[in-house]
């Protein structure tokens, strides 16, 4: 049998049905595994106590006959949930030493489930970026990077804002791991890392308890090494909540038995808009790769029209920072977290945030209010959100052709850390085949497909009609058998 760590959750829990371990053991395996890792710098809080306590706890309700749908399962939060008697910092100095008093709904679901939580991931700083960099705690180093990582002479980013998530899953350090996307940020670092990421439709999970960066555009999704791991993560997180009021009540399905079914006569619609002027030639290929893959397991190829993707970048980057201004306005050093002293209210304000925040989370904040500020709502705010509807409207036009579309994922394999890391707008492109979903409410899903030449992954992404994810974990799945991506990184712990 493979090493504990090397196995997929699915796996997993066939093993600990047969009794081949238990889920201490399978605990222990990924605690050492974690330590092997550190200097990958995946995790912000570790918690082996948490883990160990947590995976006695499934080990009696197995014997009992009482395992849940996730028992015993190893996985990561990203430090943008929060969790009871765990500090979540949201990889930013302002909250720092933040401990909730509450659980999100996404995490209770899991740990209701009998997930194991090893600890607690780094990203972006308050998820703001598509590479990890801008974390207070430092960047995470993507296991892709060589077989020491920390050693390396280009670092290569895990991607982001999930970026701990990815470089996790993808080391064998986790089996899955919790992610956000408000631009991409499941998807992107899914696909420069070979790992599978899934973004669900906007109200398909519970936002409780997520720490917020732009409401409208937020969502939780799974991140995992398989397809099949995805719809049986998101099967557990999914699911309405009266805690949240953007969540919506809708059934569930079975994703799993979604998984393995033919996608003959399904129509996957490409876009033509999505071949933007200097697409990467790899990239190309690979996209009319994974178009014939499907068509070779009998869907039907179809080119539609996406009339507004060239407007998605710029209405997201107004109604992201917008938002963001919005909602860290709670940050004031009063309530809660980092507390910088002043002379008067004002300038501890002003010393808190200036000092709390980083460098692009304060340049999100000054966009966002300079856009929302009178004279300027009506030329740029209202504009974007008049511009989001057409974006919306053109992918509700396309899907009466089509049941899913096959896209791109991420424009690049990963980048070394500092590459781009002076240049925002740079920086900003990274999400430039993912943003579209967000600002429509759509699922996507990222599948790792191959290699670049540089031997580095790339993926790509489906998406679906809105919450028709089980669509999208068929025509996933056909992917995911047809591209048979078994790489390694050089990086395993």
């Amino acid at each position: 049998m493979s090493k504990l760590t090397d196995l997929t959750i699915s796996r997993a829990l066939d093993g600990l049905a047969a009794k081949q371990f238990s889920a201490v053991e399978l605990a222990e395996a990924h605690l050492v595994a974690m330590e092997k890792a550190r200097g990958l710098n995946a995790f912000i809080t570790e918690t082996p106590d948490v883990a160990l306590k947590q995976a006695a706890e499934s080990d009696a309700r197995r014997a009992a006959g009482k395992a849940g749908a996730l028992d015993g399962i190893p996985l990561a939060i990203k430090d943008l949930y929060c969790t009871r008697g765990t500090r979540t910092t949201a990889a930013s100095h302002i909250l720092e030493n933040f401990v909730p008093t509450y659980e999100s709904t996404v995490t209770s679901k899991l740990f209701g489930a009998g997930a194991v939580m090893l600890g607690k991931v780094n990203l972006d700083e308050f998820a703001m970026g598509g590479s990890g960099i801008t974390s207070y705690f430092k960047p995470s180093i993507s296991p892709w990077s060589g077989a020491e990582p920390e050693k390396a002479a280009r670092k290569l980013v895990p991607g982001g804002s999930s970026s701990g998530s990815a470089a996790a899953v993808s080391a064998r350090i986790a089996m899955g791991a919790t992610g956000t996307d408000t631009g991409g940020s499941i998807r992107q670092p899914a696909s420069v890392t070979g790992t599978v990421g899934m973004k669900p439709t906007y109200g398909r999970c519970s936002r409780f308890g997520i720490i917020a960066f732009a409401s409208s555009l937020d969502q939780a999704g799974p991140m995992t090494r398989s397809v099949e791991d995805a719809a049986r993560m998101l099967q557990v997180m999914a699911g309405f909540d009266e805690k949240d009021s953007t969540s919506v009540d809708v059934a569930v399905p079975d994703y799993v038995k979604a998984l393995g079914g033919s996608v003959k006569g399904m129509k996957i619609g490409l876009p033509r808009e999505y071949r933007i002027e200097g697409l990467n030639p790899e990239l190309d290929d690979l996209w009319n790769k994974g178009a014939q893959m499907l068509r070779d397991a009998g869907a039907e190829v179809v080119e539609i029209s996406l009339p507004h993707t060239k407007y998605a970048l710029p209405v997201y980057y107004i109604i992201a920072p917008a938002e963001a201004s919005s909602n860290l306005a709670r940050y004031d050093g009063v309530r809660f977290g980092l507390r910088v002293p002043g002379k008067d209210l004002n300038d501890m304000y002003a010393s808190t945030r200036g000092e709390g925040f980083g460098k692009e989370v304060r340049r999100r904040i000054l966009i966002g209010t300079y856009v929302l500020s009178a004279g300027y709502y009506d030329a740029y705010y209202r504009k974007a959100q008049r511009v989001r509807r057409l974006i919306r409207n053109d992918f509700d036009a396309a899907f009466k052709m089509c049941d899913a579309i096959l896209t791109p994922a991420s424009p690049s394999t990963a980048f070394a850390i500092g590459e781009k890391q002076d240049d925002p707008l740079q920086m900003y492109l990274e999400d430039v085949f993912t943003v579209t979903l967000n600002l429509a409410g759509l699922p996507g899903i990222c599948v790792p497909v191959g290699l670049a030449k540089n031997g580095l992954p790339m993926g790509l992404q489906l998406i679906g009609r809105a919450f028709d994810e089980a669509t999208l974990f068929t025509a996933a799945s056909a992917l995911e058998k047809a591209a048979a991506f078994s790489h390694k990184p050089p990086f395993t712990a």
